[in-house]
């Protein structure tokens, strides 16, 4: 045997076997080996400083560093304290309302923003004309390329108590009598976040259950025809059930956000009248973690809310799976 070459035996389609040299030499990478070495490099240097670097940051939890200018000096330098800012937060006055604030918000956004993007992907697949499709996949689209800052910007100018065209509308076709502070009114924040968070993530939501229908063979709807079901058959017995495990992977996946709501979002429509309703915990931690500069305190709060999300995405997969027999892992 000659090196970097070995000696293989194959069975021929007769049933004698033959013997054969394989050559073992490697293969030189080419320009393109190299170019798809280099954006995998890019992906894992970007995890790396982005995700897996900061956690050593985590240490702070521990340790007593308000105050500190300098983050990384606090993280040397500063008292080890123990459980002492998770202790504070907990007994926290405002612990509570920020919890149920948190946990209704999202509660409400997991029943009613979650499936919003099934029901607009079925429908749109629904629809017989590609061009009328792609128009309105193309509108539905658009706002998600839009920041907060401008998307929620405009709200805020259509719903402003005095110059608002919405009080005004309201008003001049007798709906109300006078203008109501919907921005101002802490009743009114639950249902804007919702309504203005659907406004603008309908269409890019619903992006992945359309490539999931898309998959779906056409054969299965031609038996179905032939077979007397109509539309809303198609749907229940060969789509829903089709998209289960995308419906299933993204459900578990918002549960275990449901500590999560988005600081970009609730801080254009969050106001000292409404805050009562739109203090959460994302809005909180930025509030003592960069202005009051009580990097501890803030890194206590969200170490623990991640904490509670693992162990919520942990669960939620365990008990789905036992439920439908499906989940992530």
């Amino acid at each position: 045997m000659r090196k970097n070459k070995k000696l293989m035996t194959f069975k021929r389609i007769d049933g004698s076997l033959i013997e054969k040299e394989i050559n073992l030499k490697k293969k030189s990478w080419d320009k393109n080996d190299w170019i798809l070495f280099a954006m995998a490099s890019l992906s894992i240097i970007f995890l790396a400083v982005f995700a897996y670097a900061p956690l050593y940051g985590l240490i702070l939890a521990f340790k007593g560093g308000d105050g500190y200018l300098n983050i990384v000096k606090a993280i040397q330098e500063a008292e080890w304290v123990g459980f002492e800012n998770f202790k504070d937060f907990l007994t926290d006055p405002d612990f509570k309302d920020i919890i149920l604030n948190t946990l209704g918000l999202n509660i409400l956004q997991l029943l009613i923003n979650f499936p919003a993007p099934i029901i607009f992907a079925i429908l749109l697949s629904e629809l017989l004309s590609d061009k009328f499709k792609k128009s309105v996949q193309t509108v539905t689209f658009f706002p998600h390329f839009i920041s907060w800052v401008i998307f929620g910007g405009i709200f805020l100018s259509l719903l402003d108590y005095d110059t608002g065209i919405v009080n005004t509308l309201f008003v001049n076709i007798g709906i109300i009598n006078e203008p109501i502070d919907i921005l101002g009114g802490e009743e009114f924040f639950w249902p804007l976040i919702i309504i203005t968070s659907i406004l603008k993530g309908l269409g890019w939501g619903s992006i992945i259950y359309v490539a999931a229908i898309s998959g779906i063979p056409n054969e299965q709807y031609d038996a179905a025809k032939i077979d007397g079901a109509n539309r809303w058959q198609k749907i229940r017995y060969i789509t829903l059930p089709s998209i289960a495990p995308t419906i299933i992977l993204f459900f578990i996946l918002s549960i275990a956000s449901i500590l999560n709501n988005g600081i970009e979002h609730l801080w254009v429509f969050q106001n000292a009248n409404n805050i009562t309703r739109s203090e959460v915990l994302d809005t909180f931690i930025y509030k003592y973690g960069i202005p009051k500069w009580r990097y501890s305190y803030a890194t206590a709060i969200g170490l623990l809310k991640s904490i509670v999300s693992v162990f919520l995405l942990i669960s939620g997969n365990a008990i789905l799976k036992k439920i439908s027999g499906r989940g992530i892992f």
